[in-house]
């Protein structure tokens, strides 16, 4: 047991000496390797310093260079610029001194001025005195003052621009008509050339056949209480005369005409005529009559070509028919205008739909005027605007006899294509008293001027024929006086196409030998 103790305590202290022998084998190794690190630490140190010594000389010699190089730059630029202040200086120095010299050239140029200026003085002093001496005896020999030859150059210029005023204005008036006339011509004469129209035939009669003369005593009835039926309800006078199988209605209103026509056509072909049955008649024909100036208006607009108008302007439209002006059937007219103005807005260019419009529309107060007071154009126009019209319709309708000024050209195309219906041959048919009034008010125009001797209207007042006395009217103002005359008579006169003023003026001398 003691010996198994002894081997094992042994080998503990063999274990313990290893452990210790290693341990101090181990710090010599460590120190030997901790003194070679120590060792390489300092070479490398001492490397460093000196590679840093090193860096530290080359970069002090860089900036040295770096310092002289930027130095002498600076030097450089520094001559250059005492060069370029040197040569400034000059130049100043040279500008200076040219400066010098002008200013005593310009001094010398303004002595010598100044004396030009006062001889100049002195010989406009002497000029004016020169002239007015002159002037002074233009006076006393003309025998007229500065103010009185003034007023006698004024007066020869005033005439010499009024004459040169004259001649213009004839030439230019004449380039003017030449060319104006020239093209309304082709456009008139195309537009007129499609349109065909009817001849005024309309009178204030009708007149009724009849199949027998037995008839005449039958429509006048016992005691004549027939005839007085059917002229108390048609508003017409019936004319029964010697005339075989004839019977004339007379009256100034074309509606009555055709009932009283139409009541007593139907009347005959019936065969029974007394009172009761007139009534009947009558009141169918006004029907019928009804339906007539319907159908009337509807041709009207289907002639046209115009759509989108109230039902109440078409059965005005159809009214016209039974109305005339002048002889002239109001609806055929409007017809005619409407178809004319189409023409002449294709001719121009301009929108033909509203042109035709305008035209079938420019009378249709015409259709109120028994019943309403008023111009028709008023009538027309307070139409169109209840019936909601355009404005340009409105305007055209305002403007078609010259009441307002034409502010658009279907205005000025409506105008004319009344004019062109109203005055070709055969259009419409006037009185005598109304054709004298008119011919009378023509020269009574012409003779209100100055200087007109005596008027004369001839070829049924399409000329007016002015003789002036010649020492009132020169031959420069005659133009003037023409011109005066025209615009005179368009303002104050309505006539289907034109007037031409032709003035005469006649210089006569006289002497006799004794």
């Amino acid at each position: 047991m003691e010996m198994w103790l002894m081997l094992i305590i042994g080998a503990a202290a063999g274990l313990v000496c290893g452990i210790g022998a290693g341990y101090l084998w181990r710090k010599k190794v460590a120190e030997a390797k901790i003194g070679s690190a120590e060792k390489q630490a300092n070479q490398i140190l001492e490397d460093a310093i000196k590679q840093a010594e090193t860096r530290k000389k080359e970069s002090l010699i860089e900036a040295k260079e770096e310092i002289i190089a930027a130095r002498n730059e600076a030097e450089s630029e520094l001559k250059e610029r005492r060069k370029e202040v040197s040569r400034m200086e000059r130049r100043i120095q040279q500008k200076e001194e040219l400066l010098d010299r002008k200013t005593e050239a310009i001094e010398k140029k303004e002595q010598i001025l100044q004396t030009r200026q006062a001889e100049v003085d002195a010989l406009k002093a002497q000029v004016q005195s020169v002239l007015e001496e002159q002037l002074a005896q233009l006076e006393r020999v003309a025998g007229m003052t500065r103010e009185e030859a003034k007023a006698e150059i004024v007066a020869r210029l005033d005439s010499e621009i009024a004459h040169e005023t004259a001649m213009k204005l004839s030439a230019y008036e004449s380039q003017f008509r030449e060319d104006a006339e020239a093209k309304a011509r082709d456009i008139l004469a195309q537009t007129i050339q499609r349109c065909a129209a009817d001849q005024v035939s309309e009178v204030a009669i009708s007149v009724v056949a009849l199949p027998n003369e037995e008839m005449k005593g039958r429509i006048i009835g016992r005691e004549g209480r027939n005839i007085r039926a059917i002229e108390t309800l048609t508003g017409v006078e019936l004319i029964i005369d010697d005339t075989p199988e004839l019977i004339t209605i007379s009256g100034f209103d074309p509606v009555r005409r055709e009932v009283a026509r139409l009541a007593l056509e139907k009347l005959i072909s019936d065969g029974r005529i007394h009172p009761a049955r007139i009534e009947e008649m009558v009141e169918k024909a006004q029907k019928d009559v009804d339906n007539f100036i319907k159908q009337a208006g509807e041709k009207a607009i289907f002639e046209t070509g115009v759509h989108g108008l109230h039902h109440e302007i078409i059965r005005l439209l159809g009214r016209m028919k039974y109305r005339t002006s002048y002889g002239q059937n109001a609806l055929r007219h409007s017809i005619e205008v409407s178809l004319l103005s189409g023409m002449l807005a294709d001719e121009l260019g301009v929108d033909s739909t509203v042109a035709k419009r305008a035209g079938l529309l420019h009378d249709i107060g015409k259709a109120m005027t028994a019943e309403q007071e008023g111009s028709h154009v008023q009538l027309g126009v307070d139409i169109a605007r209840k019936y909601h019209e355009s404005k340009e319709i409105i305007h055209a309708i305002e403007a078609h006899h010259g009441e307002v000024e034409c502010q658009s050209v279907i205005a000025f195309i409506v105008q004319a294509a009344d004019a062109i219906s109203a005055a070709r041959p055969g259009a419409r048919r006037e009185n005598m008293e109304n054709y004298i009034k008119r011919l009378q008010k023509l020269e009574e125009i012409a003779g209100e001027f100055s200087g007109v001797e005596k008027t004369f209207a001839i070829q049924a007042g399409r000329e007016i024929r002015v003789v002036v006395r010649p020492e009132e009217v020169t031959e420069d103002a005659m133009m003037l006086l023409a011109h005066d005359i025209a615009k005179k008579i368009e303002a104050d006169l309505t006539y289907p196409g034109q007037i031409k003023v032709h003035v005469i003026r006649e210089s006569r001398a006289v002497e006799y030998a004794k």
